[in-house]
């Protein structure tokens, strides 16, 4: 049994068509933002285990403290947070313990950056005084 396409069933013509296509759904210049994803890989700087979610070192009490300390948004399952949210910016935990910066629409690469570096610093300032560290490995 074959379930119909909603793909419209005319080839394209030529190379300017398909342009014309791509163009149209292009945004003004003073429109275009830069929305950077950081995702960082938590370890116990102990015994570099990956962290818990729950108990005094788990990504729970991480979450929970960004949110209270720094004017995060916290999104639950439950009474377990699973994102957090700020000025068009959200931080969500992934399955392996890594944390994920999905960054507010920004207009050059150095707000981005700005960005970045706050989420960082309050990452460690945190993470620190649990014995919790955090590798970047994807950007």
């Amino acid at each position: 049994m074959s379930i119909p396409s909603a793909v419209k069933s005319t080839p394209i013509a030529g190379r300017q068509q398909l342009a014309d296509y791509l163009a149209s759904g292009e945004k003004p210049r003073e429109a275009w933002r830069i929305g950077t994803e950081h995702e960082k890989f938590g370890f116990r700087t102990d015994d570099l285990r990956p962290p818990t979610f729950e108990g005094d070192r788990g990504i729970k009490l991480l979450l929970e403290t960004l949110a209270t300390r720094y004017g995060w948004d916290v999104a639950r399952e439950g009474e377990n947070p699973v994102a957090l949210s700020r000025d068009m910016a959200s931080i969500t935990r992934e399955p392996a313990g890594q944390l994920e910066l999905s960054g507010a629409p920004l207009e050059t690469s150095h707000q981005t950056g700005g960005e970045g570096n706050a989420h960082l610093e309050e990452v460690r300032s945190i993470g620190d005084g649990m014995g919790l560290g955090f590798l970047g490995m994807g950007f």
